[in-house]
């Protein structure tokens, strides 16, 4: 392991960083390898802080502007952590009218997050959208690709417990 990599064990496990390294070095050198170093570093780290772009921009001689751009250009990439599950909550119009806002509050409450945030125990990252498409079920709340529809808010808890 190297030595800047210190720096980086207060977040992530040396067998992680390990990892990270191999795969840098798998690409280094490589036109076009910073996407696949990029998509292969989330899968092992989960996300990918400033603190592991700067790395890999380092280590691969590019700018960090040029990492940073790719990262934030795809939606695919992810800076903050996320949660095990991601819980999607249906805000457009036939959703909102149904109750889908009321949906949207009893999750933050019941798990103390914000939309676009993750628990702390990183089970749910929580999301909300303009439709999904199954407007007859709404107000329809998917977690990962499970949709669950015409829920009601006293149902939010019960239907997440189910997922570990």
């Amino acid at each position: 392991m190297k030595a800047e990599d210190n720096e980086l064990l207060k977040e992530f496990t040396a067998e992680q960083l390990a990892k990270l390294n191999a795969i840098i070095e798998k690409h280094k050198g490589k036109p076009g390898g910073l996407i696949p170093v990029l998509e292969e570093a989330q899968i092992v780290l989960e996300y990918l802080p400033v603190s592991v772009q700067k790395k890999i921009a380092r280590e691969l001689n590019l700018p960090l502007s040029r990492v940073y751009g790719v990262v934030t250009f795809y939606s695919f990439f992810t800076m903050t952590p996320r949660g095990k599950h991601t819980v999607r909550v249906c805000l457009g119009t036939a959703c909102y009218v149904r109750g889908g806002k009321a949906i949207t509050e009893t999750v933050q409450k019941e798990f103390g997050i914000e939309e676009g945030g993750t628990t702390a125990d990183r089970m749910f990252t929580l999301e909300t959208v303009r439709c999904l498409g199954a407007c007859g079920l709404g107000p329809v709340l998917v977690v990962d690709d499970e949709v669950h529809g015409r829920i009601k808010p006293s149902k939010v808890k019960e239907i997440l417990s189910q997922y570990k």
